[in-house]
C-alpha cells in the first residue's frame, strides 16, 4: 500500500507492506484523516533520518476491509472512525490496522470528512471532563473554565459539558472570530487568554470549581490558581516547559491532573474498550443532533502536499475546530 511517511526532513510517498489483521485488530481503508497538533509535536522530535519514514496520523474514518481471530464489535463492510495508537502506524496511508476496542461506528449522519474530524478531540474532552477531573450532573450549577477552548478539543469540550451536564462554561479566546466560534459550540461567557483574575472580578464571575487548560500550561499555572475555587480541580493537556512549586496548590487544597487518550492504548489497560463505547457514545449524540462535528477546513486529496500544508496550518497554531484530508469518496 502507499504510504506518507516523516523521514526527519520532509514527508514521502513509500510503499509498505499491507499485513493482515491478528487478535483484536482491524484492517481499514482510510477514507479520512485529520490532522491534530500532536502530529506536529511527534514530527518535531523525529531529529534523525529513520530506518522508514515515520506514519503520523491519529484520527481517521473508513470502512473496514478485514478482521482479526478474537474481533466481536466489527465485521468486513462496517464504516469506522478512531484516533488509534501512538504506538503503532498512524492513519497517513492507505490502509491501517487498529485494536477495535479503541474504534467507534461512524455516526451515519455525517460524512467521512466531518466523522474524521471528530475522534481524538472527542475522547480527549470527554476523559478531560468526566474522567479526570470527575464532573458529573451534580456539579451543573458550577462553573467551568475552558482556556484556549476555540480549537478542536475545546470546541468538544464546550459542546459535552453543556450538553451531557448543563454546567456554566467560559472560554478563553484571542481573536474575534475565536470568540464567536466558542460561542457558537455553547460557551456563555468567552473571555481573553490574559489577566484572567481581574476579568472574572470586573465581570462578577462565579469563581470556577473546575479548569481545563488546552494551551501551554507555562501561559496560565499562576493565572489558575489565582481564580480557581478553593478544593478546586485543573486538568492539563499539554508539557509544561519549566518546573513549578506545586506548594502553590496547597493553601486551596487544589487537584492537578493530567490527560492524555492515548494512555489506555499505550499501556494496554483493562478498560481499553471504553473509548470504543464513548466513541458509539459519541456517534448517537451526532445522530441525534446533540453534538456538531467541528470541521473547519477541508484538503484534497490525502497526499504528500496537502499533509505538508495541514501541518503548516495546524503547527501556525491558530486553527478553529478542526482540519480533515480526505479523497471525497461519494456515500
Amino acid at each position: 500500500m502507499q504510504a506518507v511517511g516523516y523521514n526527519g526532513t520532509e514527508f514521502v510517498n513509500f510503499e509498505k507492506p499491507v499485513t493482515d489483521p491478528l487478535g483484536f485488530d482491524l484492517l481499514v481503508e482510510v477514507r479520512a484523516i485529520s490532522i491534530n497538533p500532536i502530529d506536529a509535536k511527534i514530527k518535531q522530535t523525529i531529529t534523525t533520518k529513520p530506518k522508514t519514514p515515520v506514519i503520523l496520523g491519529f484520527d481517521a474514518c473508513g470502512v473496514v476491509l478485514a478482521v482479526g481471530d478474537k474481533t466481536t464489535l466489527f465485521k468486513v463492510g462496517d464504516e469506522v472512525f478512531y484516533a488509534g495508537d501512538m504506538t503503532r502506524d498512524g492513519s497517513n496511508a492507505e490502509q491501517q490496522l487498529v485494536d477495535e476496542r479503541i474504534v467507534g461506528r461512524k455516526p451515519t449522519s455525517l460524512d467521512y470528512d466531518q466523522a474524521a474530524a471528530l475522534p481524538l478531540t472527542s475522547i480527549t474532552a470527554w476523559e478531560s471532563l468526566f474522567d479526570r477531573l470527575k464532573i458529573t450532573p451534580a456539579d451543573k450549577d458550577k462553573t467551568l473554565l475552558l482556556i484556549g477552548a476555540a480549537g478542536g478539543v475545546g470546541s468538544m469540550a464546550i459542546q459535552f459539558a453543556k450538553q451531557v451536564i448543563g454546567i456554566n462554561v467560559i472560554a478563553t479566546a484571542s481573536r474575534a472570530e475565536s470568540k464567536d466560534w466558542c460561542k457558537q459550540m455553547g460557551a456563555d461567557i468567552v473571555l481573553d487568554h490574559q489577566h484572567l483574575a481581574q476579568q472574572f472580578k470586573d465581570n462578577n464571575l462565579d469563581t470556577p470549581k473546575y479548569i481545563l487548560c488546552m494551551g501551554v500550561p507555562d501561559d496560565y499555572f499562576e493565572q489558575m490558581i489565582q481564580v480557581i475555587a478553593p478544593q478546586g480541580s485543573i486538568c492539563l493537556l499539554a508539557n509544561t516547559q519549566q518546573a513549578y512549586d506545586l506548594n502553590l496548590l496547597k493553601a486551596k487544597s487544589i487537584t492537578l491532573v493530567w490527560e492524555m487518550m492515548f494512555t489506555r492504548s499505550m499501556f494496554q489497560t483493562n478498560d481499553l474498550v471504553k473509548q470504543h463505547e464513548l466513541l458509539n457514545k459519541l456517534a448517537l449524540m451526532v445522530e441525534n443532533g446533540d453534538i456538531r462535528h467541528t470541521l473547519t477546513q477541508h484538503l484534497n486529496p490525502i497526499n504528500v502536499d496537502t499533509i505538508t500544508r495541514a501541518h503548516q496550518v495546524i503547527e501556525r497554531g491558530k486553527m478553529q475546530g478542526k482540519l480533515v484530508i480526505s479523497n471525497r469518496i461519494t456515500q
